[in-house]
């Protein structure tokens, strides 16, 4: 099972770009997007489902805003838009979380804290929160994959300037500890599972500064996924040759 998660930075910028292109180059069985910035009725026909049979949508109620969106072959069992029952995070367009049977899947667009105290403890707020939920998950015994624009990068070799960025929000100390908490909850982060010390693979550039050309990035997207899955484990990667938003994708394959 072929897995990527792409911050598309506007679904319909993307789609006037290469992400028809994408999709069948690539034929993943999911694929979980984040920041779409539309609801469903706004997109073309084609982008509603793509290639696939299912599609689910959270979209902000502000228009042009967050949203995510996963398609998918199969049907799941379940879908759901929040957790933990905050209303925010379902206006916001922040998940899909989505049941397949040998896993829960989490599609989220992790809020970004860099223009405030608000959202800075907002964000805060949120990975504490979903700690929480995720916790609760796996006592259960459910196996979970988490993917998205995390916004947080986890070590310096994730970022293109760890000491000048350490002040910086998606690269604080807590949000750096926050990460290895979520790890220590029994999470494994597939690209590093497989490529524990390569450096400069990033997966966001900021547009402002030009920094894909000079690969002055960040590390931000993931593909994690719960111990339980480990032997399920095939490849993993960061696809960042595609082109078409500021974040590149992501992927990882389970055997299952």
């Amino acid at each position: 099972m072929k897995i990527i998660s792409w911050n598309v930075n506007g679904i319909r910028a993307c789609y006037k770009k290469n992400l028809m292109d994408f999709v069948r180059s690539e034929q993943p069985d999911i694929l979980c997007l984040q920041e779409t910035k539309a609801h469903i009725d706004q997109v073309e026909d084609e982008v509603r489902k793509m290639t696939w049979e299912h599609s689910y949508w959270s979209s902000a109620k502000r228009k042009g805003y967050s949203g995510v969106a996963t398609f998918t072959h199969s049907e799941p069992a379940s879908v759901q838009f929040h957790f933990n029952d905050v209303p925010e995070y379902e206006s916001e367009g922040r998940i899909v979380m989505s049941d397949h049977g040998a896993f829960d899947l989490y599609n989220i667009y992790f809020p970004n804290g860099g223009s405030g105290i608000e959202r800075h403890n907002f964000k805060q707020q949120f990975l504490k929160d979903l700690n929480a939920h995720l916790k609760v998950k796996l006592a259960t015994g459910r196996q979970v994959v988490v993917v998205g624009d995390y916004n947080v990068a986890h070590e310096g070799i994730d970022v293109h300037d760890p000491i000048r960025l350490s002040k910086e929000s998606g690269f604080l100390p807590e949000e750096r500890a926050w990460f290895d908490s979520f790890l220590d909850l029994g999470f494994i982060d597939t690209f590093r599972y497989f490529k524990p010390t390569e450096a400069k693979r990033y997966s966001w550039w900021d547009m402002r500064t030009y920094g894909r050309i000079s690969n002055r990035g960040w590390r931000i997207d993931y593909v994690c996924i719960s111990k339980g899955l480990e032997k399920y484990l095939a490849s993993a990667d960061i696809l960042d040759q595609v082109e078409g938003s500021d974040h590149c994708p992501v992927v990882a394959t389970l055997d299952l």
